[in-house]
């Protein structure tokens, strides 16, 4: 139901990695390992990228009604 597939999107064109990201919000490798399995997180967790990406949560979730 949830993807994050546009914050690994909006990551290649801000021309960062992964790791780039961990970095800049200071997240546990755990948490960044969530999101490329498309788990549930804490809303902090989005606030925290979405301030160090300048974006806001449509950029980088996405949720999809039925799926799973």
């Amino acid at each position: 139901m949830i993807n994050y597939n546009n914050l690994w999107k909006l990551l290649i064109d801000k021309g960062l990695k992964k790791k780039d990201l961990r970095e800049m919000t200071g997240l546990a490798s755990s948490t960044i390992a969530k999101l490329t399995n498309n788990q549930n997180v804490n809303t902090e967790v989005l606030c925290r990228i979405c301030e160090v990406l300048d974006c806001d949560f449509k950029d980088i979730v996405s949720y999809k009604k039925g799926e799973k």
